[in-house]
């Protein structure tokens, strides 16, 4: 007797019934206020959108740029208020030429001699004595002339002395401010003499 074939039960699968998942439970931390950040011993203080400094590192690097750029515009600022030392050269130059006029004598001094020389022809008549005409026609002019250099004189010096004072660039100023100023007081000591007769005396008649 041949056995049956047993017929396969099927066991019904029982479906699982999906299981829900629990409600994820929001903090309310963030809803108290921006929280604490942690402070970085190397960056600074940790902030966020709201804090006053940043934790990227190119932002830091950004900062010390700006601070360069800044210092450099100062440096051009200071460069800018710097005197150039130009008008302390020129001036020098100047020192140093109105020395040498003083010294060796001017246009004007000689024009002024002239003008005091007509002016005691005109005044002394053929009744003055020849030490009136002397004094009047030639003793004038020649202090007149020294009055002019010595006026030439003291600019030269009081140029060259204000220079000295003054700040420079050009290592060349210096010595010429200094040459302006001690040709100045040269020719300031030649003129005094000049004009007092210290040097050179006026001519004087013999006696009758």
């Amino acid at each position: 007797m041949n056995p049956t074939p047993e017929t396969p039960t099927s066991t019904p699968e029982t479906a699982e019934a999906p299981t829900a998942k629990a409600p994820e439970v929001i903090s309310d931390s963030a809803s108290e206020g921006p929280s604490l950040a942690k402070a970085d011993p190397r960056t600074g203080p940790r902030t966020g959108p709201q804090g006053a400094a940043a934790d990227d590192p190119e932002d830091a690097e950004g900062v010390h740029d700006l601070d360069d750029d800044e210092d450099l515009i100062d440096d051009d600022d200071a460069d800018e208020r710097r005197p150039s030392g130009l008008g302390a050269a020129a001036a020098a130059v100047v020192a140093v030429c109105l020395g040498i006029i003083a010294l060796t004598g001017t246009w004007t001094g000689r024009v002024v001699a002239e003008r005091e020389t007509l002016v005691g022809q005109i005044t002394t008549g053929q009744s003055a004595t020849p030490a009136q005409q002397i004094s009047e026609i030639y003793g004038d002019a020649w202090h007149a002339t020294a009055a002019v250099n010595g006026v030439v004189a003291l600019l030269a010096l009081l140029v060259g002395v204000i220079v000295l004072v003054l700040p420079q660039r050009a290592g060349w100023v210096r010595p010429f401010a200094v040459a302006g100023a001690v040709l100045g007081f040269l020719g300031l000591l030649v003129s005094v003499g000049m004009y007092f007769d210290l040097f050179a005396a006026l001519p004087t008649t013999p006696a009758a």
